[in-house]
């Protein structure tokens, strides 16, 4: 159980402006390529994620940042991962290389971490661009310089606290979504995605004004299987990559993007799963039909 004394007193959480992100503000996310846009222009976005004990997490996030739009995928990860992503995905590069953003930290745990995946994380965090950190990477926080959105589940959230002084248990987070996602990202200054049938995505206090928050309801349960977080930090990399620039000039833009992140990966679901089981890669394999009626307004 959580010890009350630990848990600072409500009254000191700073307000915040909730939003139901809608697909009308999805849709406002999404970024088309124009006549001239290239593999380049529409963004790269460079992923350190997977391990020798969990590759499939490299294979889930990498087929999903493909297939939201992004121009080209730089795959920097464990060699065993990386044999597997080519298998599925040959039009990955994993040559290192100019990126947009980077996705770390899907399929990995800091107890495991090799000196091999030590170093490309650490070339990612100090390269400047956007980041989106998820599961075992997120102990790597106190040293993000450049725009993050962090993407935990209530437990990892619970750890999280922990590392940054603040001892509460699962429960606690579960049964107070909003306060909890709000407080991380006030306490790491960088947007919060906290993941659950409700997904929360809340930004750091900024100066006087309410920080921004917004809450994306999942249709159904089906997405809550392995693997499924790895797909949605393969979505919100590819919006933050093809964004990236607008973030570095507006942090807050993060907000948008990983909810229609969110979004896209709830739909998704739906549509996999057609009131039934799916696996996460029947939910990847969804995505372009979410990102085209985004984009056109139009159900097929």
């Amino acid at each position: 159980m959580s010890d009350p004394a630990a848990i600072p007193d409500a009254r000191a959480d700073a307000p915040v402006q909730w939003r139901d992100w809608t697909e009308l503000a999805a849709s406002g996310s999404i970024a088309v390529p124009g006549p001239d846009d290239d593999k380049y222009s529409r963004g790269v976005l460079g992923v350190v994620t997977g391990s020798d004990e969990f590759p499939g997490a490299a294979v889930l996030g990498v087929d999903a940042a493909v297939r939201t739009g992004v121009g080209m995928v730089r795959y920097l990860g464990a060699a065993r991962a990386a044999d597997l992503v080519l298998r599925r995905r040959p039009e990955i590069v994993t040559a290192p290389g100019r990126v947009q953003a980077w996705l770390i930290g899907s399929g990995q745990s800091s107890d495991t971490r090799d000196e091999e995946t030590t170093a490309a994380l650490d070339h990612a965090i100090a390269d400047g661009v956007p980041l989106v950190v998820d599961a075992g990477a997120l102990d790597l926080v106190d040293r993000l310089g450049a725009p993050a959105v962090l993407t935990p589940h209530a437990g990892e959230l619970v750890t999280l606290l922990k590392r940054i002084g603040t001892r509460i248990d699962r429960a606690t987070v579960s049964a107070d979504p909003e306060r909890w996602a709000a407080r991380a990202a006030d306490a790491t200054g960088h947007v919060v995605l906290l993941k659950g049938r409700t997904t929360h995505v809340c930004a750091p206090l900024a100066g006087a004004s309410p920080r921004v928050g917004a809450r994306v309801q999942a249709p159904s349960s089906w997405a809550a299987t392995a693997g499924s977080g790895d797909v949605l930090g393969g979505i919100v990399g590819s919006l933050v990559a093809t964004h990236s620039d607008e973030v570095l000039a507006d942090p807050e833009l993060l907000v948008a993007l990983a909810a229609t992140g969110a979004f896209v990966h709830a739909w998704a679901a739906e549509r996999a799963s057609d009131r039934g089981p799916i696996a996460a890669l029947d939910i990847a394999e969804a995505v372009p039909r979410v990102i085209a009626r985004l984009v056109s307004g139009v159900a097929d």
